[in-house]
């Protein structure tokens, strides 16, 4: 059986009736960027999330970078964030200006532990970004507690977790700002790269939109240095038709994940620990000490993983200049080399699920 890590081509062809006449009147309308299909889907997102204001920008990636030039974060500043993570929080801190901090993981839900933050912050300390990462919350309500304490803004990245509550709340709907991303690989993709920031501040809203536009409220008037950071029409159109099949997605992976973990019972793997709220499982990872061999051996049976992430940001070449060592951080070096996320998506079949947890008992059995 061949199983995919992620088979995109199935999402397409079970919404290709919706999708194809959404962007065919998307192309005839003839309004590419920023059109009527961004301002919708900006309004649809606020009220799906509970917000005030969504602001559709080029990417993700762009989406953090936007949110710390709101908060007005540059140099001098620090930004406290995980090493285990895609490298887009600590790059939106980099290219304002700031310098990156890091802080260590909790070792079962890898999401940014709290404490090790609190050892983190300065004087100079002004915004945490906790990464709600594989798709649950991060423990907010103790990052809540240390940013009011110190007068911190909290900026969500919520790129792998649209959908996920905390305390009731959707994520992105907690902290200052809210920063999504809709690569295509995500629970809710777009057909190319796209984001958003979500606020209730009308003020943070309204620099957001200025910055997405080199920095103009009125056309050729510039009043901030801004960047080129819009939603193309195209993009809005498709990321409007798969919201509204976004729970259904969601319920389905939280199927999966159930499936998996009861597959995989007493088997010498941990598979995903929840540190409370709504896991929407945009990744399904296992930790064992034997990695490599397994990831060797389910390729080897037709089945495809990838490592998120072979190593901590602390340790990568382009964060060399700021000093850390390999000890530094002890949960998220240890976590690199043992992880190994398994086939996720909503089109994965129960066969194809059985199939996965057969070939890793099969595995530890010989």
């Amino acid at each position: 059986m061949n199983v995919p890590f992620l088979n995109l081509a199935a999402q397409y062809e079970s919404l290709k009736t919706e999708l194809l006449p959404a962007v065919e009147k998307a192309l005839a309308g003839a309004h590419y960027i920023l059109g009527p299909n961004v301002g919708a889907f900006e309004q649809e997102m606020a009220a799906y999330l509970g917000v005030k204001f969504g602001v559709g920008v080029n990417s993700g990636s762009d989406a953090l970078t936007l949110a710390l030039r709101a908060l007005g974060i540059g140099p001098g500043d620090e930004v406290i964030t995980t090493p285990f993570t895609y490298i887009a929080p600590a790059e939106a801190i980099h290219l304002v200006g700031a310098r990156v901090v890091f802080a260590d993981i909790d070792p079962d839900t890898f999401q940014i532990d709290p404490a090790d933050v609190a050892r983190k912050i300065t004087a100079r300390t002004k915004a945490i970004i906790p990464v709600h990462l594989f798709g649950q919350p991060a423990p907010l309500i103790e990052l809540h507690e240390l940013a009011r304490e110190h007068r911190l803004s909290i900026v969500e990245d919520c790129a792998q977790a649209i959908g996920s509550r905390h305390e009731g709340k959707l994520v992105g709907s907690i902290g200052a700002l809210g920063c999504f991303s809709f690569y295509p690989t995500k629970n809710l993709g777009a057909a190319g790269d796209g984001g958003m920031v979500v606020t209730g501040d009308e003020a943070l809203a309204r620099q957001l939109r200025m910055l997405r536009v080199h920095g103009i409220e009125r056309r050729y008037y510039h009043d901030l240095h801004g960047y080129n950071s819009r939603l193309d029409d195209l993009q809005a159109a498709v990321l409007r038709v798969k919201l509204q099949h976004l729970a259904g997605w969601n319920e389905r992976r939280a199927f999966i994940a159930e499936r998996y973990t009861r597959a995989l019972q007493g088997v010498p793997v941990q598979p995903p620990k929840s540190g409370g709220g709504t896991h929407v499982y945009h990744v399904y990872a296992i930790l064992t000490e034997r990695r490599d061999e397994l990831q060797k051996r389910l390729a080897d049976n037709g089945i495809a993983t990838i490592i998120y992430y072979p190593e901590p940001l602390h340790l990568q070449k382009v964060y060399a200049d700021l000093g850390y060592q390999p000890g530094d951080f002890p949960v998220a070096e240890s976590v690199s080399k043992r992880i190994l996320p398994l086939p996720m998506y909503p089109e994965l079949s129960d066969e194809q699920v059985d199939y996965v947890a057969q070939k890793i008992r099969e595995f530890f059995k010989a």
